[in-house]
């Protein structure tokens, strides 16, 4: 079977076993076709005492019946073909995909009654049941049902499973078919505001590409001649130092960089379900990579753990437009399975950052101590822009209305990230990353201009 939103469907089939094949089928009477086999031996076994030949033919047509019925589903049951399609395969919290079945008859008789149901997982709501009528010979009959989840994840559907009936009711077998798709939920994405955020190392300006320079013989990357090269850009100087035909290589274009630190210690948030911190910091972060992505930058998604998703190239970020366009997709799927860490700290995400000027930082952070705040702030030191949002625990832990915790220590947190360079904000319960984003935007521009060193990027 397949999955996606495209392509033709491809059939399972079931694999017959001849041995135990006449228990399987005795096994699948119903209670109506056992009423009637008992009925049958007791009318025969009556006849015989009796020597009453008319009851005894009765006995033997009520016994006969279900035994054939059973014998025709047993080998009808091989002779029909499903398969499933999703559409789309991967789809937001909160929003629907459509789960398409279609059963073919590839055999030369019409079948019974179908009864066609899929397993899917609870959280997808409740298993969807389907009766086919007769099919005819050749025949198909597609059906189609609805899932949702709140909760982000894969989930399995399948295996597909089909119970047969003949006309009169007296067996039903089961069959399921071997094979099942995933579907997979990532985080719920919030359209961004395009706002200026991004930072000087690494990070040019507003994230359009620009070309290297090709300015003189040291600029100049060459490499080997290859057929269908235009001779335009044959470089005769290098050629006649290295004996063979070197031309300029094409303008590699740099990209504004940006890396999404996503905190995802247990420690460090409270409580769980599709309204928790951590959800939020999750539903950030695929936020902001989509975003980032859209405007040009290339982008990575980097975990308190020290690993970075995606794997394109050496240093971890996505390249051109069709690379960034996968990498999307690998980190929407990571994040779809993303959960909490068993760490207590950042220092392996220190270690990665400190590795190299990495452009614009952006990192969603739960509570922090004074020691992990203070790792935090040297994170700073590596980026030509840096913010944060800091979940208030407190806030998210308490009820809507419920009074304020006198020792939460938020506001010294953030004032550390504030003097280390951050453009650091608090998130309360429940706000939207929209206005946040554009409050980050207008604190970094009143810093600047205090400051007075820096122009806008």
């Amino acid at each position: 079977m397949t999955a996606g939103g495209t392509g033709q469907p491809s059939t399972g089939h079931g694999e017959k076993s001849e041995k135990g094949g006449a228990r399987t089928a005795l096994a699948g009477l119903t209670t109506r076709g056992r009423s009637f086999l008992a009925a049958g031996i007791a009318a025969a076994i009556c006849a015989y005492v009796l020597g009453q030949p008319d009851l005894l033919r009765v006995g033997l047509l009520l016994a006969a019946l279900p035994l054939i019925c059973a014998a025709v589903v047993y080998r009808t049951r091989y002779r029909v073909a499903g398969s499933r399609r999703l559409s789309p395969a991967r789809v937001p919290a909160g929003s629907e995909a459509r789960v398409h079945l279609r059963m073919d008859n590839v055999s030369r008789l019409p079948t019974g009654l179908l009864m066609l149901q899929d397993r899917v997982p609870y959280v997808l709501g409740p298993r969807p049941r389907f009766v086919l009528d007769r099919v005819e010979a050749g025949g198909r009959r597609e059906v189609s049902y609805r899932v949702r989840s709140d909760l982000r994840g894969r989930y399995p559907l399948g295996p597909l499973q089909l119970r047969l009936s003949d006309p009169f009711g007296m067996c039903e077998l089961t069959r399921a078919f071997s094979t099942y798709d995933t579907l997979t939920v990532i985080p719920r994405v919030e359209p961004l505001p395009p706002v200026r955020l991004s930072g000087e190392a690494k990070g040019y300006g507003d994230g359009r590409l620009r070309a290297l320079a090709l300015a003189g013989e040291d600029d100049v990357i060459p490499r080997g001649y290859r057929y269908g090269d235009d001779l335009r850009r044959v470089h005769w100087r290098l050629t006649a130092r290295y004996g063979e035909l070197m031309v300029r290589r094409e303008e590699q274009p740099q990209r504004s960089r940006c890396t999404v630190l996503l905190d995802t210690r247990g420690l460090s948030y409270q409580g769980a379900g599709p309204d928790s911190a951590f959800e939020w910091a999750v539903s950030g972060a695929a936020s902001v990579l989509v975003h980032m992505l859209e405007r040009g930058f290339s982008v990575r998604l980097l975990t308190d753990t020290g690993n970075s998703v995606p794997g394109e190239g050496s240093d971890g970020f996505a390249g051109a437009s069709q690379e960034s366009a996968d990498a999307a997709g690998l980190m929407m799927d990571t994040l779809a399975v993303v959960d909490h860490s068993d760490g207590t700290g950042l220092s392996r995400a220190y270690d990665v950052l400190r590795g190299g000027n990495e452009g614009l930082l952006v990192a969603f952070l739960g509570d922090l101590d004074e020691e992990q705040a203070a790792v935090a702030a040297k994170m700073r030191q590596r980026s030509g822009g840096a913010v944060a949002f800091l979940l208030d625990g407190d806030s998210w832990a308490r009820e809507p209305n419920g009074a304020p915790d006198p020792m939460n220590r938020q506001e010294e947190r953030l004032r550390m990230l504030r003097e280390a360079g951050w453009t650091a904000l608090g998130v309360p319960r429940g706000a939207p990353l929209s206005g946040l984003w554009r409050q980050a935007d207008r604190e970094r521009a009143g810093a600047m201009t205090t400051s007075g060193g820096e122009g806008r990027s």
